[in-house]
């Protein structure tokens, strides 16, 4: 089963950014996403039709990386070839790496747009090769943060041409200021199921992923509420499939923190544009 193809899965994500054009063109130049919409206030992303970042301008928001908010927006590709390709293109464009790991369920990169929202773009290992520990509520998947194998990936055949087919948003990382308030916020309004637990993280899923949503206090511990007028994430669109949709009701939620979290009904099993 594809990732997007969970009942809950990351449709786009919305960010507030002062510079429309710079970071844009990051999107595009870099990333790879294509244009598919937008005029001086809004611009919107993706791989084909399919929307995957949505640009707002504001040039008076204010950074507060301490705040709650964005930690990562994480783009999965759909072979490991592809995460090498992008591997060489950012090397040609130069481009610095926060970092690297293969998580064992995953293997991904690390970097961050022109006014710090973080970024992974990573590759899945194939499900059958994920290792889990315990059983019933309390089954967890096995992760780690071991060294990536950047000579395989670089084996990789091919030009990177852009975003390929199938690239989706995998999962978003958010900044919170509480574990336990997360955990029943994520796990209890939204439904989705605790997946693994590290120090100072959470990540959250459905149907077995290994997450479709994340949450950590590794910048932000003790943070309250976001500021109204704070660059970053300005919303988070979740599809889900009608009968979860409806479960949840039409409205979208707010978190503990304030960050936007609003629910799309999935039509004909692709995720909305």
């Amino acid at each position: 089963m594809a990732t997007s193809d969970a009942s809950l899965s990351v449709s786009h994500v919305a960010l507030t950014v002062r510079d429309l054009d710079r970071v844009g063109d990051f999107y595009q130049r870099v990333i790879g996403l294509n244009r598919i919409s937008g005029d001086a206030e809004l611009l919107t992303l993706g791989q084909g039709d399919r929307a995957l970042v949505q640009l707002r301008r504001d040039p008076q928001a204010r950074s507060h990386p301490q705040e709650a908010g964005l930690y990562h927006t994480a783009f999965l590709l759909p072979a490991r070839q592809d995460l090498g390709r992008w591997l060489r293109h950012a090397g040609g464009l130069e481009q610095h790496l926060d970092g690297a790991a293969d998580h064992l369920v995953s293997e991904a990169v690390y970097l961050h747009d022109p006014e710090g929202n973080g970024i992974e773009i990573y590759v899945d290992r194939p499900r059958d090769s994920w290792t889990f520990e315990g059983t019933g509520d309390a089954k967890r998947v096995v992760m780690a943060n071991s060294a990536l194998d950047f000579p395989g990936l670089m084996q990789a055949q091919g030009d990177w041409t852009g975003a390929p087919d199938d690239t989706v948003i995998g999962h978003v990382h958010l900044q919170v200021g509480d574990i336990p308030m997360a955990e029943a916020f994520y796990t209890g309004t939204l439904g989705l199921d605790l997946m693994a637990a590290r120090s100072g993280a959470s990540f959250y899923a459905a149907d077995g992923y290994h997450h479709h949503l994340a949450t950590n206090i590794w910048n932000s511990r003790g943070a309250g509420p976001r500021s109204a007028d704070t660059a970053g994430l300005a919303e988070l669109v979740l599809s889900a499939q009608p009968d979860r949709a409806t479960g949840l009701g039409g409205d979208g939620f707010t978190d503990p923190w304030g960050n936007r979290i609003t629910i799309a009904p999935r039509h004909g099993g692709a995720q909305p544009a």
